[in-house]
Parts: structure tokens; C-alpha cells; sequence
């Protein structure tokens, strides 16, 4: 019996030496650029130096030819007049024209002319999008094939291309390379295409380009290891007539800087480093990274506030706000030595306050605290509540403010009443000993009456 089933497996009939008649739209055609190619020339040559003509004609010739499938061969072409060969050189065996970006004149007006015949053809065949940034990521890498001239005219292409939104900056990247960098091609580059980007729209747009991308605080890796500083960075581009992008650079470095201090500081918080060490590190850091005190204190406070995971309820977390704040009220005091200052953390403390909804009452018992602590002088608080403040809140917090700030008003004309007081502090501080001593300055009642 299985003898048989096998015999009758081994039977079975087969497709062999049969043929099936293929629908022509089922053949694949076979990948030929060099046709591609030359019915490309051709056409570049008959329009010549004539950008109208040129863009009519690679509008008209996207009906016929597959430039899905030749997009590569299509944009090397328009730019080098040629296919290109790994690196950057052209086939030797293959038409060429020259009519093309390499070969057209190096100035401004003529690659704003280059940049429409692109942005129309990526308009008319928006499938194209794709392959035109990854054509221009891989010219970026063939740079050291080209001559200064071509070099020149692709960055101010580039620059006119990343203005108008036509490509992404993370094209970017590929200036990068290793090899690009040591020989200094890629700063080079960098030099042209920045001066034509800013030309075209201004720094505000380089700068949300670049930060949108991340590639904002990379700037500094156009440069070697050796050479990968701020000062080098400033003078290099600053010496091109490139002041604008060399400020952003050195603003970007300050921003990181800034936030990899924050994070320590908070590290050390967590690890219960002591105030004395803190305030030692952060004044070290001050001095290496040229950080201001108005700047250093609003870091300090916002360190302070995220090393702790807040209640959720109104109710307890101004007195929860209360102790944490009086345990590094040192920190804060080490870092407000000057009037402006004080005045910056006021409007740190506002905001936040503001930005964080369960923190909106506690505003008033923060600055008391701090005024206590010596953090806060009663005229940096003046000096907030008449003019200084922001809008945020404002008359939420004005209005919480009103009668301590009658009561500076009151001390600072010798006439000291200690009325609003425990008003102002109750629920907080229910103390019994709070009840000998003046609210704000905590010294004796009877010293602060005799005064």
C-alpha cells in the first residue's frame, strides 16, 4: 500500500517544458542609465545657458522618461553634467554636458536661478523630494572630488536650498566625515553655504532649522578634535564674515554647558552632597564657563525645584516648598550677592509658580522665606512689585504680595508694625516661639518697635 502512494507521489503531473505567454506589463525592463543619460545631454544641450528653457524641458521630459527609477543619474547631471562615480568624478565613457550647476558661473543670482529649476522640477514631481536630499547628502560626501570652484557653487546651492525649505539641514551631517573635517573641507564648505542661507532668509532661521533637526549644538564637529572650541570656532567664522552664526555657536555651547551643570547639581542634591561643596563646585564652574550671576542663579533655582517630586495637592505642597526651600536657602543666598540678581530669581520664582498651577498660592510664603533667609533684599521685592514683574500671574501675585510689601514700605519710612504678621504666616509657622520675635527680620518685637 505505501509502496503504491509513493509511485503515485512520483506521479504527479509537472509544469515542465510548458510556456506561459508574459503580459507586457509584467516584463521588467532592464536598469540603463547611460540611455537615461543621454537623452538628458541632449536635451541640456539644445536648451543651453537658458534656466527657462531648461526647467520647460525637465517639466515636458518627466512624461516620458522614468526619472523614479533614474533619479540619482538625473540630479548628478543637472549638478556635475555627468553621471558620477564613487568620489566624485565623472564616468569618462559616457556623454556629458556642460551645461550644468558646476559649470555655471560662481555668483549668487546665477545659483538662485539653479535653486528654482530644482525647486520647479520637485514641484512638478513630487516624488522626487526624497532622492534630490539624499543626492545632495551624497555630494556632500564626494566634496574632495571637486574643485574649489564646483565646492563654492554647491554650498551656495545648498544654502538657497536649506532657506527655502527645499531640503532638511539633517543633510548637514554629511559635512561631518572624518576626512571632510582633518583637510578642512567641510568648514570651508560650511563658510558659503551658511553665508548664503543667512543671505537668503536670516540667523532666526538658521537657528530653528538647526534646532529642529539637532543639529544646533553640533556645529563645533565642522572642526578636528584638536580644534573643537568655542574660541577657534568664533574666530574661524567671525574672520569669514560670519560674526551672527559664530554668536549662536558660542550660545548653543553656553545653553549646553548650562544643562550639563544643572544636571549635576541635582545629581548632587541627590546624593546629599553638602551646601559647602555645592556652592564650591558651582562658583569652579562659573569661572570655567564665564557663566554670569543672573544666569548661574536662575540655573541654581531650577535645580533646586526639579530635585524633588512635588505633591500633587495645593494644600501641602507650599509647606512641603517651605522646608525643601529653607534647606538650600545657603545655595541660593551663595548666588544673589548682587541686586540684579535678586531680581532674577524673583522672576524665576513668578514663573514658576505661575507654570506650575498647585504653586500659585505659595508664591508669597517662597519670597517671605527667602527675605528671611537673607536671600531677598526688601529692595530687589520693591523693585519686583512696582516695576520689575512679569506678566505671568501678575495679579494673582501682586495681590498676594500687597500687605508685605506695605509693611517694607512702612519699615523702610521708620514707622514698623508688626499688624499683618501672623496673618501672613499662620498656617505655617505655629511655633509658639515665633510669637516673641518680628515675623520678617526675626529679631525681638521690642528691638525692631524701639528702632
Amino acid at each position: 500500500m505505501v509502496s503504491f502512494m509513493n509511485n503515485q507521489k512520483q506521479q504527479k503531473p509537472t509544469l515542465t517544458g510548458q510556456r506561459f505567454k508574459t503580459r507586457k506589463r509584467d516584463e521588467k525592463e532592464r536598469f540603463d542609465p547611460s540611455q537615461f543619460q543621454e537623452s538628458i545631454v541632449q536635451g541640456l544641450n539644445q536648451t543651453g545657458t537658458d534656466l527657462e528653457a531648461v526647467a520647460k524641458f525637465l517639466d515636458a521630459s518627466g512624461a516620458k522618461l522614468d526619472y523614479r527609477r533614474y533619479a540619482e543619474t538625473l540630479f548628478d547631471i543637472l549638478v556635475a553634467g555627468g553621471m558620477l562615480a564613487p568620489g566624485g568624478t565623472l564616468s569618462d565613457d559616457m556623454t556629458r554636458t556642460e551645461y550644468c550647476l558646476f559649470t555655471a558661473n560662481e555668483d549668487l543670482e546665477t545659483m538662485q536661478a539653479y535653486a528654482q529649476v530644482f525647486n520647479k522640477l520637485i514641484r512638478r514631481y513630487k516624488y522626487l523630494e526624497k532622492g534630490f536630499e539624499e543626492e545632495i547628502k551624497k555630494l556632500l560626501l564626494f566634496l574632495k572630488g571637486f574643485t574649489e570652484s564646483e565646492r563654492n557653487k554647491l554650498a551656495m546651492l545648498t544654502g538657497i536650498l536649506l532657506a527655502n525649505g527645499n531640503i532638511s539641514a539633517s543633510i548637514l551631517n554629511s559635512l561631518f566625515n572624518e576626512n571632510l573635517v582633518k583637510e578642512g573641507v567641510s568648514a570651508a564648505f560650511a563658510v558659503k553655504l551658511f553665508k548664503s542661507w543667512i543671505n537668503e532668509k536670516d540667523i532666526n532661521s538658521v537657528a530653528a532649522s538647526l534646532r529642529k533637526v539637532g543639529m544646533d549644538s553640533r556645529l563645533m564637529e565642522l572642526f578636528p578634535a584638536n580644534k573643537r572650541s568655542c574660541e577657534h570656532f568664533s574666530k574661524y567664522f567671525t574672520d569669514a564674515g560670519l560674526k551672527e552664526l559664530s554668536d549662536f555657536a558660542r550660545n548653543q555651547q553656553s545653553i549646553g554647558a548650562r544643562k550639563e551643570l544643572q544636571k549635576e547639581l541635582q545629581e548632587q542634591m541627590s546624593r546629599g552632597e553638602t551646601l559647602k561643596d555645592m556652592i564650591a563646585y558651582v562658583r569652579e564652574e562659573m569661572k570655567k564657563t564665564n557663566i554670569s550671576e543672573q544666569t548661574m542663579i536662575g540655573i541654581v533655582w531650577t535645580s533646586i525645584m526639579s530635585s524633588v517630586e512635588w505633591n500633587k495637592k495645593e494644600e501641602l505642597v507650599t509647606e512641603q516648598a517651605i522646608k525643601h526651600l529653607k534647606q538650600y536657602s545657603p545655595l541660593l543666598k551663595a548666588f544673589t550677592s548682587q541686586g540684579v540678581s535678586e531680581l532674577t530669581l524673583l522672576l524665576k520664582i513668578q514663573e514658576y509658580c505661575y507654570d506650575n498651577i498647585h504653586f500659585m498660592k505659595a508664591f508669597q510664603k517662597i519670597v517671605v522665606l527667602l527675605y528671611k533667609a537673607d536671600v531677598l533684599s526688601e529692595e530687589a521685592i520693591l523693585k519686583w512689585y512696582t516695576e520689575g514683574h512679569v506678566a505671568k500671574g501678575k495679579s494673582v501675585f501682586l495681590e498676594q504680595m500687597k500687605k508685605f510689601v506695605e509693611w517694607l514700605k512702612n519699615a523702610e519710612e521708620g514707622t514698623h508694625t508688626t499688624l499683618p504678621v501672623l496673618h501672613l504666616l499662620s498656617p505655617l509657622y505655629t511655633d509658639i516661639s515665633y510669637l516673641y520675635f518680628h515675623p520678617y527680620t526675626m529679631l525681638p518685637k521690642c528691638s525692631v518697635m524701639c528702632q
